[in-house]
């Protein structure tokens, strides 16, 4: 076997198509050309505006700060939106939220650790997307190189990313906002930028992984600029960013009604009235703008502020700065009317905290994001499993996810929380979701996704948007479509029978964490498998963005720590961002749930290409240490019949891993890209293809596996796509797996234009089965997924009829062209 030959270049699709398939192409999409206009359209919209002060703004709440959450603050005006912070799973959150990221232009960073940044990555992916010309980066210099270290797998070409100077010497300031730096430094020794000892010398990855993508159709990535972080003595998270923001003052709005009463009449009155002159009418009386206009705005204060440890609380009680917005203040309109605290709670509790809390005014209130809350800010992921939960409890469990607040059952309509008085100087401890309050003051405000501020035009409250499931309402929408409840019987039914001749034993089992490709979307998060193979021994493969909270959603967070520190093992196919950025925050999970079950913490073994040394390297040393938290083991070490892999260390990992074998192939797709086998020491076999074109190494390498698990990115009338794009189509993953006589092949993977289903077709029997997030089957359970389909595709038959109508207009389209090439 010629594993050693990287395919990739000889893989080059103008080398591969065929005359006929490049007539396909022709009617392909283009490189996106809306960009531009978009950038266009938004510099105009940004012009328009840019004079005035918006006459709305609301603090909104993304990310809870929940473990396996992000914590982000939206800031959204009627012109302009700010985010707070951009955690790891923010770019689905503000997806399956629509938020509109269109209007985003300043992202404001606490401190530069993944918790903070994680979802920057993905998320100026979608920013570029939706035609955002440019961002600025607000936080501790050396934060945008996070982009630096991700250049090779996140690709920005039309979006410009820039670094505000932000220290005690500077401001920010635009039509909507007022923006003070605050400082807060760490006291003691400070964590320097570590030399590359750890890693060995680490060589930087210059890999075009997106080179059969772009070849002829897209630009390459353009060049960024070298790192100046590293040049630095110290780490830039040992400096955390407070910021005191205060809206732009906005005059009184004109009341009609009072200018009727007053004798106005209609005309340019009204507009000197307005901009708050006086006027005297034809009869020679005067009216004031006083008179006929609400009183001034001058613009709320509001404050966010993340003290990270014991070594940041002088810093912070120091500042004069904070001093000026407490009962200190020598004006009413310098009042913090909020405080918004990504402090953790152990400093939340911390006397001097307390004591600096103290300092406000009791009009101030104070709204918190940090683990201590529990809402995770989906209910997409909870509405598809319960609908999944009728086919089996078994296979499709509800989430151990108790963290959003679920409306009772029987009631026709939610509850309603109690109204708040505008500027009411603190909430009722009553009206908070029971799932996120822990024993505070009563000032402070712990939140669930979409709980909403509103800061102009008059200051409240809104708890009536907060994130709330109602499972009642999501059995219903199924249950009620034509049929189902007797498709459901009848499935039910076949499935008991089958299992009563099955024996199932409780391992291996598969729980699929994301099965979308690309991009995560409501129903599909990208890349991840969570294989467990006994009670004491877990495997991530593949670790897409957000991979840590689905473990944390499915488990819930109890029970989440458990599995997290049983996990002995990660493996990545390849170094595309949808396979691998949920890396860091599965590490940095792993750690603290180790710590919490007050277990020793042992590094795990890191199955991966090793050029992605050189992003973690990068990371852990001018971000966060996460060196000692794993053992690189290099796939290319691991060539099937060709093993190089130190003795000693291969011997230790399988016999901690319960492995006769684990060996990888190369396969057909970026630069190394691999394929991998894992082979038990009871003698079960389970194949991962990783992202692939049909592939004859994974062929030979997963012979006879009792498990093929195969990426399916498209439908068969999308070959040619699937070509450019290096990936498989249904029927080919299946063939892929009649070639290697695997017993059952699951198809994973799936373009993100199937969000719930993927079409269906004569290849798929009765040991082909399609894999959900939040699926979990054991190895001799998988008999039972194929009778599963009839019930799906009544389930899904919105979607589903949607996919045939634009298969068949497809079709229709290829047909005409033939028709007109004939006709020549």
């Amino acid at each position: 076997m010629s594993s050693r030959v990287p395919f990739f270049q000889a893989c080059h699709y103008s080398k591969v198509l065929n005359s006929n398939l490049l007539n396909v192409l022709k009617t392909m999409p283009k490189e996106k050309k809306h960009i531009p206009e978009a950038q266009k359209q938004r510099r105009k919209i940004k012009e328009k505006y840019s004079k005035y002060s918006p006459g709305k703004v609301t603090l909104q709440v993304l990310g809870t700060g929940a473990e396996g959450a992000p914590r982000s603050l939206y800031v959204f005006s009627d012109q302009s939106r700010y985010l707070f912070n951009c955690g790891e799973g923010t770019q689905r959150l503000a997806h399956e939220h629509k938020m509109k990221l269109a209007k985003l232009e300043h992202i404001f960073i606490t401190r530069p650790t993944w918790t903070n940044i994680g979802g920057l990555p993905g998320a100026a992916l979608t920013i570029q997307d939706v035609g955002v010309p440019e961002i600025t980066l607000h936080g501790p210099q050396g934060l945008e190189e996070i982009f630096i270290a991700t250049r090779r797998f996140i690709i920005i070409k039309d979006l410009e990313i820039k670094m505000a100077q932000c220290d005690e010497n500077t401001s920010f300031e635009d039509n909507v906002l007022k923006v003070k730096y605050v400082p807060l430094r760490r006291s003691g020794n400070s964590s320097p930028i570590s030399e590359n000892s750890n890693f060995g010398q680490v060589q930087e990855d210059n890999i075009d992984y997106y080179a059969h993508e772009h070849s002829g159709r897209r630009k390459s990535p353009p060049k960024i600029s070298e790192s100046k972080l590293l040049q630095h003595k110290n780490k830039p998270t040992n400096l955390s960013m407070a910021y005191i923001c205060q809206l732009q003052p906005r005059p009184g709005a004109l009341c009609l009604d009072k200018c009727v009463s007053f004798g106005v009449p209609p005309g340019p009155l009204l507009g000197r009235l307005k901009s708050g002159q006086d006027v005297i009418l034809a009869n020679g009386n005067v009216v004031k703008a006083s008179d006929v206009c609400e009183p001034d705005d001058p613009g709320p204060v509001f404050i966010v502020v993340e003290c990270p440890s014991e070594e940041y609380l002088d810093s912070l009680i120091e500042s004069g700065e904070f001093k000026k917005h407490q009962s200190t203040a020598t004006k009413d309109d310098d009042l913090a009317h909020t405080v918004v605290h990504f402090t953790p709670q152990k400093i939340l509790n911390h006397p001097k905290y307390k004591e600096w809390i103290d300092k406000f005014s009791p009009s101030t209130h104070h709204l918190i994001l940090n683990e201590t809350n529990t809402c995770m800010g989906s209910s997409a992921v909870h509405r598809i499993q319960y609908k999944l939960n009728l086919l089996s409890n078994d296979i499709f469990p509800l989430l151990g996810d108790k963290g959003t607040e679920i409306i009772d059952e029987q009631l026709t309509e939610p509850p309603q929380p109690k109204k708040m008085k505008p500027d009411s100087p603190s909430i009722p401890i009553e009206t908070l979701s029971v799932k996120s309050q822990p024993s505070s003051p009563s000032d402070h405000i712990y939140t669930n996704t979409l709980f909403n501020y509103h800061l102009r035009p008059k200051k409240a409250c809104d708890r009536l948007g907060e994130l709330k499931l109602v499972p009642s309402q999501f059995i219903e929408e199924t249950m009620t479509i034509e049929n189902f409840p007797s498709v459901l019987h009848e499935v039910t039914q076949k499935m008991a029978q089958k299992r009563r001749h099955l024996t199932i034993r409780d391992f291996p089992r598969l729980l699929f964490l994301g099965t979308g490709s690309s991009i995560p979307n409501k129903t599909r998060n990208t890349s991840g498998m969570l294989l467990e193979i006994d009670e004491n021994t877990n495997i991530v493969v593949d670790c897409g963005e957000g991979t840590l909270g689905q473990i944390v959603r499915f488990y819930g967070k109890d029970k989440a720590s458990a599995e997290l520190a049983k996990i002995g093992a990660i493996y990545i196919s390849h170094l595309h961002a949808d396979h691998h950025l949920g890396l860091v925050g599965v590490l940095q999970g792993r750690k603290r749930a180790m710590q919490k079950l007050g277990k020793e913490s042992q590094p795990l073994f890191l199955f991966a290409p090793k050029q992605i040394m050189w992003w973690l390297s990068f990371y852990d040393r001018c971000f966060e240490n996460i060196r000692e938290e794993f053992i690189l083991v290099p796939n290319g070490e691991l060539f099937f019949n060709n093993h190089e892999l130190d003795e000693n260390l291969e011997s230790k990992l399988l016999e901690s891993l319960q492995m006769r074998d684990i060996s990888t192939c190369f396969v057909k797709h970026c630069p190394n890209a691999f394929g991998v086998s894992f082979v038990h020491k009871n003698g079960y076999k389970i194949t991962y293809s990783g992202d692939t074109m049909p592939s004859d190494n994974l062929v030979e390498l997963g012979k006879n596996s009792d498990l093929l698990i195969h990426e399916a990115t498209m439908e068969d009338e999308l070959a040619a796509e699937a070509v450019i794009k290096m990936h498989s189509t249904t029927s080919q993953a299946i063939e892929i797996g009649r070639r290697m006589d695997a017993k059952y092949t699951l198809l994973t993977h799936f373009s993100q234009r199937y969000a719930k289903l993927p079409r269906f077709n004569e290849n798929f029997s009765d040991n082909v089965g399609i894999a959900f997030d939040n699926m979990r089957v054991k190895l001799d359970e998988l008999p039972l997924i194929p009778l599963l389909y009839p019930a799906l595709k009544l389930m899904f038959v919105e979607s589903y009829e949607e996919m045939e109508q634009k298969a068949a207009k497809r079709q229709m389209k290829i047909e005409r062209e033939k028709e007109a090439q004939q006709n020549l």
